[in-house]
């Protein structure tokens, strides 16, 4: 009668540590509607970029449009890049003058949905600012390097963009709103 039993112990503990691999521990909703990544968006985003860079060189100004999808896409290609991302199956939102991105945070069995807000602006040297408006992390404490690391994701997108143009480049001007970004700037 034991033996009969022993199987059945194993594959209940066996379903019970398969059910315990992962637990969603909440965090904030992602909003209703969802960004799709695609390398589509991420090569236009480049193309645009490559285009605004040409024309720049010939008027002295850059004017680059980013839609979030191609921000998103960007973000995704980045972190998918990383062995130990610390963010997954990011979102980022262009509204109100704000970067909101939402993603997946892991660690170890937890899991939980994030929410970061960043709002832009231009800095005395013409360069882009960060400022850390707000970060929910559900349940989980935020980590204390989130500004950098975010920060360093960001302008990497920023100055990656540009390539080598982005050191003698001065920003005048960003709006954010309605989904997409308005980067204006000068050639020095």
């Amino acid at each position: 009668m034991l033996k009969k039993k022993y199987p059945i112990f194993v594959a209940l503990i066996a379903l019970l540590i398969s059910m315990a691999c992962m637990i969603n521990i909440g965090g904030p909703d992602y909003p209703n509607f969802p960004i799709p990544v695609s390398t589509e968006a991420l090569m236009s985003m480049k193309e645009q970029i490559q285009e605004a860079v040409t024309a720049g060189a010939q008027t002295g100004q850059i004017t680059l449009f980013i839609t979030e999808s191609q921000l998103t896409s960007f973000l995704a290609s980045k972190l998918d890049s990383e062995k130990n991302p610390f963010l997954t199956q990011p979102q980022a939102y262009l509204q109100n003058g704000q970067f909101q991105i939402f993603g997946t945070v892991t660690k170890g069995y937890l899991k939980a949905t994030v929410s970061i807000i960043m709002t832009a602006s231009i800095g005395t040297d013409g360069k882009l600012l960060l400022e850390l408006s707000s970060a929910d992390f559900g349940p989980l404490p935020v980590p204390g390097s989130l500004k950098e690391i975010i920060t360093s994701l960001v302008t990497e997108a920023y100055t990656g963009s540009l390539g080598p143009i982005a050191t003698g480049f001065n920003l005048e001007s960003i709006v954010i709103a309605n989904g997409a970004m308005m980067i204006v700037g000068r050639i020095k």
